[in-house]
């Protein structure tokens, strides 16, 4: 419904969220634990059948966007280990393969994906909530931070492995739950006692995945990542953007998780 514009880059594809609960219920009260969770059962499953996926991690749980092309794919990979639901005048309709059998085609053998450099700069970063009655407060700052105080983001050299610093600032707002990543600098901005975090306080650094603009074509970048700190029990967080993707780690894990996917590139030459 927006007007075309020039300054505007629409991808040219409808995406469908997928939400992963346990029991039935989802878990809207507590913090999410991210994609390890999910990376054998839903990403990598999803990446074997050639299905390319958006990733949100947000304070409260974890989103899967495909492409609302692929879902009868996804219905069928995924139908085997999961009860399925569909959200209809906000209830929830058990969906079957026979709902989506007109139209599935067998997906073909996916190719091994690119192996896409990994970048970690040196920032340091907060996983947020806030109360949505104190957003009001703060509402001022978020649009300062948003619109109007961000410098242009350095990039890092040929070759480079790091980055010194990088400008990102994440806020979403589903289901009146807010989630919110922002760098420790940044949220000396904000009043401490709005802003709401896990009882440790961690900080957490980031690896960006890409060197260029990945577009929504490719599959299996989400589970590039995944599945190595799955593997190794590594909790993230992982935000899939329209040029590139970021996993945000514990930073006492750092150097752990470089090392981990360093040997995955090597090993994928």
């Amino acid at each position: 419904e927006l007007p075309p514009s020039e300054f505007m880059q629409v991808a040219d594809s409808t995406w469908l969220v997928l939400s992963v609960v346990s029991n039935g219920r989802a878990p809207s009260g507590c913090q999410a634990t991210g994609v390890t969770k999910i990376a054998r059962s839903v990403i990598a499953p999803l990446a074997e059948h050639h299905v390319s996926v958006l990733m949100l991690s947000t304070y409260q749980t974890d989103f899967i966007l495909v492409r609302e092309r692929d879902l009868p794919v996804v219905i069928h990979t995924l139908a085997g280990e999961f009860d399925i639901y569909k959200e209809e005048s906000g209830e929830c309709v058990p969906v079957t393969c026979d709902d989506v059998s007109n139209g599935f085609l067998k997906p073909k053998p996916a190719a091994s994906p690119t192996l896409h450099p990994v970048q970690s700069p040196q920032t340091r970063f907060c996983v947020l909530t806030v109360a949505p009655d104190t957003l009001p407060a703060i509402a001022t700052m978020l649009i300062d931070v948003l619109f109007y105080s961000h410098s242009p983001p350095k990039e890092a050299g040929a070759g480079s492995k790091d980055l010194d610093s990088i400008t990102f600032f994440s806020f979403s707002l589903i289901e009146g739950y807010i989630s919110i990543v922002m760098d420790a600098e940044t949220q000396k901005r904000f009043p401490s006692d709005l802003l709401l975090t896990s009882l440790t306080g961690e900080l957490w650094r980031m690896v960006r995945i890409g060197g260029q603009p990945l577009g929504f074509d490719e599959c299996g970048i989400v589970a590039q990542i995944a599945e190595p700190l799955a593997a190794a029990d590594i909790s993230a967080y992982y935000i899939s953007t329209f040029n590139f993707d970021h996993a945000l780690v514990p930073e006492e894990g750092i150097g752990e998780v470089i090392q981990l996917l360093q040997q995955r590139q090597e090993s994928g030459r």
